[in-house]
């Protein structure tokens, strides 16, 4: 049996990142990248995956971010993921292993391998959850439009609102180097 592991949210400028590890009790039809899956699709998906795998969440937060680093964190989602989620193998969406032992990599998994795929949807479908309970607790950041991501709007909402304790200030953009943590 092979465990797929994805993230979702390694580039917004707030909110956790989400990674997830899923290991596929049946198989299930219309997998696919969740980038590639409209939003009601990945949550009916979800649903099923939920139901016919077993699976890890890893989120971790934007001070986590801040203070590790994406790779550093990565790294630790990845070991936590195959520490809890025991079986034969690991694939991990991407080509970076980390130096993991037993990690392998493929580019584009998530839309080529079922395992990843299910992986992908579990940490898309978690990451947009969340970023929408966060967008009632912090209305002003309009985060229901962008899911956090960098956008034109997202950056004029922090020089005028500033970062919040949801934003990752490791992340320098040039539009943001006056604006005060």
């Amino acid at each position: 049996m092979m465990c797929g592991i994805d993230e979702a949210g390694r580039g917004p400028l707030a909110g956790d990142m989400v990674m997830a590890g899923c290991i596929l009790t049946a198989p299930i039809e219309g997998l696919n990248d969740s980038k590639k899956l409209t939003e009601k699709k990945r949550e009916a998906l979800f649903e099923i995956i939920v139901q016919n795998s077993h699976y890890h969440i890893v989120k971790i937060s934007p001070a986590q971010i801040d203070m590790d680093g994406v790779s550093a964190s990565l790294k630790r989602g990845l070991i936590e993921i195959m520490e809890t989620l025991q079986t034969d193998s690991y694939l991990f969406d991407g080509n970076l292993s980390y130096g993991i032992p037993g990690l392998q990599t493929m580019v584009k998994a998530d839309g080529k391998i079922p395992e990843v795929s299910a992986a992908s949807i579990i940490a898309k479908v978690t990451h947009d959850r969340d970023i929408l309970l966060l967008a009632k607790k912090y209305p002003q950041y309009e985060l229901e439009k962008h899911k956090g991501y960098g956008t034109a709007r997202h950056v004029e909402l922090i020089k005028q609102y500033g970062y919040s304790d949801i934003h990752r200030k490791s992340y320098k953009l040039k539009a943001l180097q006056a604006t005060l943590f």
